[in-house]
């Protein structure tokens, strides 16, 4: 008899390894492992793929989508600005969704009954995970192991991985959970889970430690933007997936990027994580900088809090929902005349806007100007502020008819 197959978003480390072998075994599944290149840096995906067949998978895929990651995940994101609660720019959050699509893809290729994920039941993966896949292809089912089996610790899941011979990348000694891609590394677990514990210095690999010697000489860097995304670097024209790449290394060697945050899960749990975001956060930075250049003061403040709405759809799992989409169609607006360049410093961690242009400069010299060349009219001003504080003064008067002066 058949047995039917699923298919497993298959990343090489703990929980996926392990579940390979668990849902052979507990759910009688074939398995399909997929692993999605969105540019992990930690890992050979050959040895990845070789792995899970190793373990038992009946085919290991391997899928680079680094591209597609970038123009169509990547890109949207920047323009929004996105950052999760101002600080986080959601680089899990967002390569889940590519991932999700692929697995799709995958399950219609072999005609799988069944999707896995390697989630646990109190993080925000399994919501980006199961959102996904039911707004793409409903009728698939979701197995999700880490739910349902009894290993309650990564410990007694490292045993069972050594009860079966399963090579995992986590020991006791180094208990971290890594989540990686090309805007950055989010990493969990081990005495990083004591919000008051400074992490460990080698849990780092893309930022040098900004009070060491490699960060005592400031760098510039020049970066251009045409329709709100990065096109060139110090002149040189590039492509995106390039300028991240390149951003990456030079502000990573600057010690920027690194955050350490509580964070408000969609579950209802605070938890305390780490990021290395170096190239995501200097361009976000750098293209906000061009953004205050040039679009109109009331646009710039509405798609503030429509940056903010966009996250949060992204971050709970609603990449695939039709307000993201909505707001994707009101951001690329914005963006049209998002053209021009942004001059950073780097410096012992820090990255400075030290500079903007644009030919769409909304920036006028003679208005703002204090000096000759001043030609805001100032004696407008005057009755500018008075209808402006009219609704105030109203007010000011009404209270002190009542004896409560100055009291709201």
């Amino acid at each position: 008899m058949t047995r039917p197959t699923c298919v497993l978003a298959y990343s090489g480390g703990l929980d996926t390894s392990v579940a390979i072998r668990w849902l052979m075994e507990n759910k009688g599944v074939d398995v399909v492992a997929l692993a999605v290149d969105v540019g992990q840096e930690r890992q050979d995906l050959e040895m990845v793929r070789a792995k899970a067949l190793a373990i038992g998978a009946v085919e290991s895929i391997v899928k680079d989508v680094r591209e597609e990651f970038v123009n169509d995940f990547l890109a949207k994101a920047l323009r929004a600005n996105a950052l999760y609660e101002n600080k986080y720019p959601l680089l899990s959050a967002l390569s889940r969704p590519i991932i999700v699509k692929h697995l799709v893809e995958e399950a219609h290729r072999c005609g799988a009954r069944y999707i896995a994920h390697g989630c646990t039941g109190k993080g925000n993966d399994q919501v980006r995970f199961e959102v996904g896949i039911a707004a793409l292809d409903p009728d698939i089912e979701v197995i999700a192991p880490v739910r349902e089996w009894e290993l309650k610790t990564r410990e007694q899941e490292m045993e069972y991985a050594a009860r079966y011979g399963i090579p995992v990348p986590t020991t006791k000694s180094s208990p971290y959970s890594i989540d990686d891609n090309l805007w950055g590394r989010a990493i969990e677990c081990g005495v990083l889970e004591d919000p008051w514990v400074e992490p460990p210095a080698d849990i780092y690999t893309l930022t040098a430690d900004s009070r060491g010697g490699a960060c005592d000489e400031p760098e510039y860097v020049e970066i251009s933007f045409e329709q709100g995304l990065p096109v060139a670097l110090d002149g040189t024209p590039m492509s995106f997936h390039d300028i991240i790449v390149r951003m990456n290394e030079i502000a990573g060697k600057h010690g920027f990027g690194r955050i350490d945050m509580i964070e408000n899960r969609l579950v209802g749990v605070k938890s305390r994580e780490i990021y290395e975001v170096p190239g995501a956060l200097t361009l976000i930075t750098a293209h906000k900088a061009l953004e205050d250049l040039c679009l109109e003061r009331e646009l710039l403040h509405y798609k503030l809090g429509v940056e903010q709405k966009w996250a949060e759809l992204v971050y709970n799992g609603m990449w695939y929902s039709p307000l993201k989409e909505a707001l994707d169609g009101f951001i690329d607006t914005t963006q049209q005349l998002v053209t021009g360049d942004v001059r950073l410093r780097f410096y012992k961690g820090s990255c400075v806007t030290v500079g903007r242009r644009s030919p769409y400069s909304l920036y006028d010299y003679n208005l703002a100007t204090y000096d000759a060349a001043d030609t805001f009219d100032h004696k407008a001003a005057a009755g500018f502020v008075q209808l402006w504080g009219l609704p105030t003064k109203v007010w000011a008067r009404q209270r002190r008819k009542v004896g409560k002066e100055g009291e709201v």
